[in-house]
């Protein structure tokens, strides 16, 4: 494989209008005005997303939620429900996020990038089959497992989601299914007060769900941590064939929907960790946006992420920092049970 990586990014996801709100079209400027200024926008070739067709994002959504979502943006949008506000430009933003993600996996797959960060939004991780909630509307990274299976006869896909919430809608997708392996850091208790310790699986997808709840003021350590003694055997144990993130960045200590601590240098070890991964496994790498909303996490999050993925070493420091650095004794208490768990479950192949 090369080292080329793609960047889906179009101006029609700023569509998606949600007024005074954390979830805003503003977002994605902030992360492109970054990328333009250390020099990294012309280190990715962009990728155009296209619509996903109302087939596709069936393949995980019921076709009456479908319609229920484009009748809300074509009678102006509003309040979808209690958290979540669009407008008439939602649904076609849902659409192309959805499509800008299934572009990303066939460019990864047929290995015309190395790996593909997908700048798109609405975010989708919250998405249930017949639910929109949490900003969400289609669970773009659901759909894209899926549809990588039908399309490419995918047998193993490893999700990470590393935004400060917890993916209740993809945990729930894949809860009993062991072709997907669903791993997650995230702040608890917090919204959507999912994604314990003791969360593993059901049925023939038994530990193949595996959460990293954090209490407030997690650090980069710990996320590592986490990162080098549960996820990367497991990875080495289950041999995915296709690796997606969900690329959140409201677990930065800047972010105040969120109470982690989070820095850029965090992100970049993860994004680096992650690029090395799929490389060892010989996986397509997608990333996919869904959470950061402070103009400073959400603007360095992604700028450490590309720097990772494109070799770049993050010289350029943030401005400041959080305090708590390292790694609390509870906390590695837990890794480390989780790790027993999993050598249970998975035999001699998880080492």
């Amino acid at each position: 494989m090369g080292d080329r990586v793609g960047l889906v990014y179009d101006p029609r996801f700023l569509e998606h209008e949600t007024g005074f709100h954390p979830e805003c079209p503003e977002r994605l400027l902030w992360a492109v005005e970054k990328l333009g200024d250390l020099g990294l926008w012309d280190r990715c070739e962009l990728v155009s997303p296209r619509l996903a067709t109302p087939e596709e994002v069936a393949l995980f959504h019921h076709p009456h939620y479908i319609t229920r979502v484009e009748a809300f943006s074509r009678q102006g949008g509003g309040h979808f429900c209690l958290d979540t506000p669009g407008s008439a430009g939602t649904y076609r933003a849902a659409l192309l996020a959805v499509g800008g993600v299934l572009r990303a996996i066939e460019a990864s797959y047929t290995r015309q990038f190395e790996a593909v960060l997908c700048l798109v939004r609405p975010p989708g991780h919250h998405a249930g089959p017949t639910v929109g909630k949490g900003f969400c509307y289609f669970n773009n990274v659901a759909i894209g497992a899926l549809w990588a299976r039908r399309r490419f006869s995918v047998e193993r896909t490893l999700i990470l989601d590393w935004d400060v919430h917890h993916g209740d809608g993809t945990q729930d997708a894949f809860y009993a299914d062991p072709g997907v392996v669903y791993f997650s850091w995230h702040q608890y208790p917090f919204y959507p007060y999912t994604g314990t310790w003791e969360e593993w699986g059901a049925g023939q997808g038994f530990g193949h769900t595996v959460n990293v709840p954090l209490p407030h003021g997690g650090t980069d350590q710990e996320y590592l941590l986490a990162y080098e003694r549960l996820l990367v055997p497991l990875a080495r144990a289950y041999r995915p064939q296709l690796i997606l993130v969900s690329a959140g960045y409201d677990a930065h200590f800047a972010d105040q929907l969120g109470d982690m601590d989070v820095t850029a240098s965090g992100f970049w070890s993860l994004a680096a960790r992650t690029r090395d991964l799929a490389r060892e496994l010989g996986a397509p790498l997608v990333l996919s946006l869904e959470g950061g909303y402070s103009q400073q996490g959400m603007a360095w999050g992604v700028a450490a992420t590309v720097a990772a993925l494109t070799g770049v070493s993050l010289e350029e420091r943030e401005p400041f920092g959080p305090e708590n650095t390292g790694v609390r004794p509870q906390v590695e208490v837990q890794i480390e049970a989780s790790r027993e768990k999993l050598s249970t479950i998975w035999g001699s192949s998880f080492a």
